[in-house]
C-alpha cells in the first residue's frame, strides 16, 4: 500500500469522500465506521479510482498491489472481480463494491472488528491494520482525514441510542389488569448534534 500524502492540508476533503462515506453507511456501518474507512482511502489515494502509486504496485482507491489483490490473488483480486461484474476495474463504484466484497468474504480483513468499534479513531486503525496492511501507515494522518469526513458528512441532527429501561424486555411477559398503574421509564442517550 502507498503511504503518499495526497492532501494539501490535514483537513482537506477529497472529491469522492461523500460518495464513499454514503456507500459504507448504506451497507449498514455507522457514520464513524464509514468515516474510518474513508480516512484510510484518503491517505491511500485521495479516493481516486485511477490512482497509481508512483514507482510502486498500488492501484485504485485502496492501493491494492499489482501482483496481488489488484490482479493475481485467487478469488481475491480487483481485475477478476471487475471482469465478473462486467465493469471497469478503474471505476469508483466497482472499487467500493470490491472493498465490500473483500470485507464480507474474507474474515481476516476485519469487518467484525470494524463493526465492534465505538469511535472513529478505533474504526480507522482497525481498517488500516486488517484491510490496508500498509508499510508506512501515517496513522495520525488517516485519523485526521477520518475525523474531517465524519465532521463533514456524518453529523446527524437527531439521533439516540438505548441505555436502559425499568420494565421487562419484550422477550418476557408482564401481566397487568385494567386500572393498574405501573411506573416505568426508558433511558436514551442523545447521539445527535442537536439538543432535545
Amino acid at each position: 500500500s502507498s503511504s503518499e500524502n495526497f492532501g494539501e492540508s490535514e483537513s482537506e476533503l477529497f472529491t469522492n469522500d461523500q460518495a464513499a462515506f454514503n456507500y459504507f453507511v448504506g451497507k449498514g456501518l455507522t457514520n464513524f465506521q464509514a468515516a474510518g474507512i474513508v480516512g484510510n482511502l484518503d491517505q491511500e489515494s485521495g479516493v481516486s479510482p485511477t490512482a497509481v502509486q508512483q514507482g510502486g504496485p498500488g492501484r485504485g482507491i485502496a492501493q491494492w498491489s499489482v501482483g496481488g489483490r489488484w490482479d493475481t490473488d485467487g478469488n481475491d483480486n480487483a481485475v477478476s472481480y471487475a471482469s465478473k461484474q462486467g465493469k471497469s476495474v478503474w471505476s469508483l463504484q466497482l472499487q467500493l463494491d470490491f472493498i465490500w466484497y473483500e470485507l464480507t468474504t474474507f474474515s481476516g480483513y476485519g469487518l467484525s472488528k470494524l463493526k465492534a468499534t465505538t469511535n472513529v479513531t478505533d474504526a480507522t486503525v482497525i481498517f488500516q491494520t486488517d484491510f490496508e496492511g500498509c508499510g508506512t501507515c501515517l496513522q495520525s494522518q488517516r485519523v485526521t482525514y477520518a475525523k474531517a469526513v465524519l465532521n463533514a458528512y456524518g453529523a446527524v441532527a437527531y439521533a439516540a441510542t438505548f441505555v436502559s429501561q425499568s420494565f421487562p424486555y419484550a422477550s418476557t411477559t408482564m401481566k397487568m389488569t385494567e386500572g393498574d398503574v405501573v411506573p416505568a421509564y426508558i433511558e436514551l442517550k442523545n447521539t445527535g448534534t442537536k439538543t432535545w
